[in-house]
């Protein structure tokens, strides 16, 4: 039985988890449990609104994704609930389809996450570009910033497809703010930038709506409020099985996949980063395996979609927390606030959860990395970062990442393009010796390229270009030491290069193949159409060599006894008895050493 808990990922890991665990770890967990639930529970209310749903759904979302996901997740510290990247593209979806179409397509992304975690893809999810995460990220605090500016200002404008269209409304049909919302909202977002050079154990944003909230009362300003919040985390409006449009299921699998995109590559982001604060391990695909789950069940329940939150996750690790237990009590602290705190908590005006939102996406943006494409002025990732930012805003999350991920791609093959280079060198003598003797000249019909860059369909120009000049020597080398790497179309370049010198006569050498290039050599017939004779370690070994075989029988390009060949000339001049033994071609190129 033991053994096969063992083989049961999450079985491993609870284990290795706990071991040891004492009553000071407890007590560790429950401190940094009650401080990051105090941390949760304004951008809990604040996520919820700006997903499109309201305060109850985000703090069901939190209480549940803290206790379901928290307790099968891949790492000890991982704190999971609403999030503001994951609010920005719920705007869109809810607009479009409603709050229920949100938690049909949550349901189906929870279903997606499982999916990927077994097939153990977690890995593979988290492999793009910076640029591109850092251009999203800043797309998802801009649909963020102007999805709370009706709340701020006390407006409301109509609904819009996209972030810059709802932003081009505020330009094109100016309204009247009010100034109570506009001032709750600069009170939050003063506190919260001024308390933490004071006080940083007091959670500013909590900090600041318990202000906003006295002033607005305690003035009685009739602004728009949180409202009823109910004492039970299965809320009255929420998804059963009854309205599930199955018929329709395939209209809101864009959504999904959306929802799935955002959830896994923020979750495996933030156990990555807080894995390297901890120092603790993280197991990328029972996190997915967590996190779909937990989406699977919140929407019935009343949430919204829930992932890993990287704010939350770095506060439970500065706090100390040793195990998972960390979230399940942060999980209950929302609950017993939600219980206890309804009654205060429905008079929190909607302009100071704005007010927390507004600060919170400024602080999404990855700035020292977009400090840093800046500075150097990397062009291409600014490229990347710009056209992902404003696809992120205009478009749908998978929409922006799949046009970021082309951008980047592209970018990065023009780059290896033109890092692929030929160049050619005369051949110095005074650094290569037959026997011990040093060669006082070289032969002339031998010429020795050097290629450097991978060769590829990208490249394949470039190459062929370099080799225009080759019907002009007998005996051409290329030397492959800086080819990492050769495709399809870098194969047939190269057959096409020793196929047309074969043609007039020539011969082609090939040196220092890197074992995955003679491994294509091998694979497409490359190698044999050039001879194992033609592939050496090095170009000094196939110059050496081929020098020794003109010193007996002459140089091919010339007449054998030519009178003017400087090749004969130096084999005159040396003892016949000098060239025993020659050394021979590399049989086995893989052990190639230079």
């Amino acid at each position: 039985m033991n053994s096969t808990l063992n083989r049961i990922p999450l079985f491993s890991i609870l284990r290795r988890e706990f071991a040891g665990y004492s009553g000071n770890a407890l007590r560790a967990d429950v401190l940094a449990g009650l401080t990051t639930g105090a941390v949760a529970l304004p951008l809990a209310l604040a996520f919820g609104v700006a997903s499109g749903a309201d305060a109850p759904a985000g703090l069901v979302t939190a209480i549940l994704a803290g206790l379901i996901i928290g307790g099968l997740g891949g790492a000890a510290y991982q704190i999971s609930g609403p999030t503001g990247a994951m609010s920005a593209i719920l705007i869109a979806i809810s607009a479009r389809y409603g709050i229920e179409g949100v938690w049909v397509a949550t349901l189906l992304a929870g279903l997606m996450m499982i999916a990927l975690g077994i097939a153990r893809l977690g890995r593979y999810i988290a492999f793009i570009p910076s640029p591109v995460i850092a251009g999203f990220t800043s797309g998802i605090a801009l649909i963020i910033a102007i999805g709370q500016l009706d709340n701020v200002l006390g407006i409301q404008t109509p609904k819009a497809e996209n972030a810059l269209e709802k932003l081009l409304h505020y330009f094109t049909h100016p309204l009247m703010p009010d100034w109570h919302t506009v001032l709750i909202a600069g009170i939050v977002i003063a506190v919260m930038l001024v308390l933490p050079r004071f006080n940083k154990t007091i959670p500013a944003s909590l900090a600041g709506i318990v202000v906003a909230t006295v002033v607005s009362v305690g003035l009685g300003w009739n602004v728009p409020i949180i409202g009823d919040i109910p004492r039970t985390i299965l809320l009255e409006h929420r998804l059963t099985w009854e309205h599930i449009p199955w018929e329709h299921l395939s209209d809101i699998l864009a959504p999904a996949v959306s929802i799935a995109a955002l959830g896994a590559i923020e979750s495996l982001l933030c156990g990555a980063v807080g894995s390297t604060m901890s120092g603790k391990p993280f197991d990328s695909n029972q996190e997915l395996v967590a996190q779909g789950v937990g989406n699977l069940l919140i929407p019935f329940f009343g949430g919204v979609p829930a992932t890993a939150a990287i704010a939350r996750t770095s506060v439970a690790i500065k706090s100390g927390a040793v195990t998972r237990l960390t979230s399940i009590i942060h999980s209950l602290l929302l609950l017993a606030s939600a219980l206890a705190l309804g009654p205060i908590i429905r008079y929190v005006p909607l302009a100071a959860l704005g007010g927390v939102l507004l600060v919170t996406a400024w602080r999404m943006n990855e700035w020292e990395s977009i400090h840093f494409f800046v500075n150097t002025r990397l062009r291409h990732a600014l490229a990347g970062f710009f056209i992902t930012m404003l696809a992120t805003a205009a478009l749908d999350l998978t929409q922006a990442i799949l046009i970021g991920i082309a951008i980047s791609a592209v970018i990065y093959l023009r780059q290896s393009a033109t890092s692929t280079v030929v160049t050619s060198a005369p051949i110095n003598p005074q650094q290569l010796q037959v026997q011990g003797t040093p060669i006082t000249a070289t032969c002339p019909s031998i010429h020795v390229y050097y290629l450097t860059g991978p060769v590829f369909f990208g490249s394949v120009t470039t190459v062929l270009e370099a080799f225009e000049t080759a019907s002009d020597y007998h005996t051409i080398i290329i030397s492959m030491r800086g080819v990492p790497l050769v495709d399809a179309m870098g194969i047939q370049a190269l057959h096409q290069i020793v196929e047309e010198h074969h043609a007039r006569g020539g011969e082609v050498i090939f040196t220092a193949l890197q074992p995955n290039v003679l491994e294509m050599f091998r694979r497409t017939g490359l190698f044999d159409l050039v001879g194992a004779r033609n592939i050496y370690w090095s170009s000094a070994d196939a110059i050496i060599e081929l020098h020794e075989k003109r010193l007996v029988a002459g140089c091919p390009r010339c007449h054998a006894h030519s009178e003017s060949c400087q090749v004969l000339q130096m084999a005159r001049a040396r003892l016949a008895g000098q060239l025993t033994n020659p050394p021979t071609p590399a049989a086995e190129p893989s052990k190639q050493v230079g």
